[in-house]
């Protein structure tokens, strides 16, 4: 799994029909699968994301996690974190999972979050969605398992 992480103070996200959902300060975290991703790597993922202590502490320091200021969450999956662009001009997106494999495991991610205690709000699996987004930092982190 790959995963982009935003420190927030907002972030929202425009699904067909034009529903939207809104989360306040916390993160945005946007999830690609990969063909060789199980529930083991989503659980680990989710794990690393709650713990990661990126939020500061009443002297300014990297020294609370999510769980610890109760982040909200927004979740969007994202299959473009595995493009590769190294031939061409046009993104190769063969390294990301099917569809019918990912799915379950970006649920599961986020039932796993949930189960966390955080509140959280996703995307649409599959749709063309529109995100909005107040970074605050800027803090963005790059999370890939490939190796854990």
């Amino acid at each position: 799994m790959r995963a982009l992480v935003q420190r927030v103070t907002r972030a929202s996200v425009r699904l067909p029909g034009d529903e939207t959902r809104r989360t306040g300060r916390g993160l945005l975290i946007y999830l690609g699968v990969g063909p060789q991703d199980d529930a083991s790597v989503a659980q680990k993922l989710a794990e690393k994301i709650a713990g990661l202590r990126i939020f500061p502490d009443s002297e300014g320091r990297f020294d609370l996690s999510a769980a610890d200021v109760k982040a909200e969450i927004l979740l969007i999956s994202q299959f473009t974190l595995y493009a590769d662009c190294r031939k061409g001009r046009r993104p190769d997106f063969s390294q990301a999972a099917p569809p019918e494999a990912a799915r379950p495991l970006y649920e599961l991610f986020g039932r796993i979050l949930e189960s966390k205690g955080f509140a959280l709000k996703t995307g649409k699996f599959g749709e063309h969605m529109d995100v909005e987004s107040e970074t605050d930092g800027p803090i963005n982190l790059w999370l890939d398992t490939a190796g854990w």
